[in-house]
């Protein structure tokens, strides 16, 4: 499975790197990125595990960028 959110003030293209390279190591996903000048993150993952990846996700995005707010819908 593949999705895209949307990311709301992500502050900048080293964080967005950080962020990426966390959410690529997280067990499950296949490929990650994350995008500072569209402020977007597409995670394709396990269809499985999707759910349990996405909030790993959130948490690793929140250690790095604590202003960051990922939009989940």
């Amino acid at each position: 499975m593949k999705k895209t959110f949307k990311l709301i003030d992500l502050d900048c293209a080293n964080c967005a790197a950080k962020m990426e390279d966390a959410i690529k190591k997280i067990d499950g996903v296949t490929n990650a990125t994350v995008s500072f000048m569209t402020q977007k993150m597409t995670i394709e993952a396990d269809d499985g595990k999707f759910d349990d990846i996405v909030k790993q996700a959130v948490k690793v995005c929140k250690k790095v960028e604590p202003d960051c707010e990922i939009v989940l819908k």
